[in-house]
């Protein structure tokens, strides 16, 4: 009867153990970091984010799915974050191109960032607000850039990255949705933060962007055949600079001697999409975006809606950085981002993009109105610059392959100086 009775009561003890662990774990799966945890892996499942491995047990093969391991959770005053990696063999691109999936898990308040390996998700408690652009505030955001692009803010702050190390940016979105706002915007930054070392040409083939650039910019090209006339120049250039390097032993401009160093270049193209038949102009752009970055000749290319031709494997390739504002509908935002996100901006939300650099975040751009932007680049400004180019010195050249049987007389290495603005 005596142990009848010890078991009885030590089996209830049992029991209301189970009941407060029951408990506690319970209030553990609702705390922030536990929930989100759980949450993520339960996405993952979900949407079938795993590595799938094969095995053999009794002459039978059955699959094993690994999925990504959860390797911290962090939870702060005004967001969570969850880091995670993905299995080795695992395509990165199954967690890029999800980021639907958890939208539909943490809401539209996420960033999701990460390499090849390892990937960073953040979900934030409150929306991107709008904001001006302060010079001085960005001149401090921007110091220690050899060239700087100050992409906007994301709820943790400034976003900014060298063009150096990034070369090449698309940016994309339908009218109205702030594209033209932030080209303005990031030349402006380019213009007040690194006009020392920079040479800047601009081609603005719907004469609406860039006019705001003349006197400061070494040409505003507004025709084809004047934009030809200026890639020609810079594609002798490439060549020269390459030759330097070749001289010098080494595979980057920036490595070499001060003494000798050229200008950074940065070509600006609006609507690139009005070029598709302009075989010589295409193959120079081409060839910038493919070898330029050691050469220090980078792109800035815009268009409003995404052309598939332009933006074929090649140059979308080597178009490092994408910024896509509102897009009218998925399949041009797959061309841009090669995810449907652009087009789930809401009107209403003007500067808001979806930033492709190492992941995809979503960022504000700083508005800077016009009348502002004339007032900060009016030191810039060349005096008595002509407005309209001398057409005497346009080169027509109607096959890319005979670009090196023009003349030479064309031409101006190093610093391409004394070109009007077209």
């Amino acid at each position: 009867m005596f142990s009848i009775a010890v078991f009885t009561v030590a089996a209830k003890s049992i029991v209301a153990a189970s009941g407060a662990c029951a408990i506690v774990y319970k209030g553990y799966q609702m705390m922030p970091g536990p929930a989100a945890q759980l949450k993520l892996m339960k996405l993952f499942k979900d949407g079938n984010v795993y590595k799938p491995i094969k095995r053999i047990r009794s002459n039978a093969t059955y699959e094993v799915k690994q999925y990504p391991e959860i390797k911290r959770v962090g939870v702060y005053e005004d967001h969570t974050q969850l880091i995670f990696s993905v299995p080795d063999g695992m395509n990165p691109q199954e967690i890029t191109s999800k980021l639907w999936l958890f939208k539909q898990g943490f809401g539209e308040r996420i960033d999701l960032t990460g390499d090849s390996k390892t990937f960073n998700l953040e979900i934030y408690k409150v929306e991107l607000k709008t904001f001006d652009y302060y010079l001085e505030e960005i001149k401090e955001a921007v110091k220690g850039y050899n060239l700087p692009i100050l992409a906007g803010k994301t709820r943790k702050g400034y976003i900014v990255y060298d063009m150096c190390e990034h070369p090449h940016l698309l940016v994309a979105g339908e009218t109205g949705s702030g594209k033209s706002v932030q080209l303005r915007s990031i030349l402006t930054t380019l213009i007040t933060c690194a006009s020392d070392k920079l040479e800047l040409y601009c081609a603005d083939l719907k004469r609406t962007e860039f006019h705001l650039f003349r006197g400061i910019a070494k040409t505003v090209d507004i025709e084809p055949l004047h934009l030809q006339t200026t890639l020609l120049k810079i594609n002798k250039e490439l060549v020269r600079r390459g030759n330097l390097l070749d001289k010098h032993e080494l595979s980057n401009i920036n490595d070499l001697p001060e003494s000798v160093r050229p200008k950074y270049i940065v070509l600006a193209v609006d609507e690139v999409a009005l070029l598709k038949k302009e075989k010589v102009i295409m193959g120079i752009i081409e060839d910038i975006s493919a070898i330029g970055r050691a050469l220090g000749v980078f792109l800035i290319l815009s268009m409003q809606r995404p052309d598939a031709d332009i933006l074929d494997g090649k140059l979308k390739n080597n178009l490092t950085v994408r910024m896509a504002f509102r897009h009218a509908d998925e399949i041009n935002s797959r061309i841009t981002l090669g995810t449907g996100e652009a087009t789930h901006i809401k009107q209403s939300q003007k500067g808001r993009f979806y930033l492709s650099l190492e992941g995809l975040r979503q960022t504000q751009a700083p508005y800077l109105d016009l009348a502002k932007a004339k007032e900060i680049l009016a030191p810039y400004k060349r005096l008595n610059e002509p407005k309209i180019s001398n057409t005497n010195k346009i080169i027509e050249v109607t096959d890319y392959e005979v670009l090196e049987e023009v003349s030479s007389d064309f031409i101006e290495f190093g610093v391409l100086d004394n070109d009007n603005e077209r």
